[in-house]
């Protein structure tokens, strides 16, 4: 038997609310990153591409936690307490009493 760990829904509900200053993070990080490099390199390209890396990572941040949440929605596709959500199919309706 696993146990859960002592602050494990704590953890969870810090993951799930962690999106939004992971995009931030994520933007951040790359603006910093673009400036650090035209500074070093002397190209003023250079900041606007860490911009566009900082973006792309706040993007896939997105991507993965709309995946991680379709992950479990599809778990509970096949519950008996939310069957009745479900779309009905022709057969289903003429079956009814």
């Amino acid at each position: 038997m696993s146990e859960k760990p002592k602050y494990g829904k704590l953890i969870e509900g810090a993951d799930n609310l962690s999106l939004g200053v992971s995009m931030v993070v994520a933007i951040l990080m790359g603006i910093g990153l673009g400036w650090l490099m035209r500074d070093w390199f002397g190209y003023e390209w250079l900041f606007w591409l860490g911009v566009f890396w900082g973006v792309g990572g706040a993007i896939l941040n997105i991507y993965k936690a709309y995946k991680k949440n379709v992950q479990s929605f599809d778990e509970l596709k096949e519950d008996v307490r939310y069957k009745k959500y479900q779309k009905q199919t022709k057969n289903d309706e003429t079956n009814r009493p």
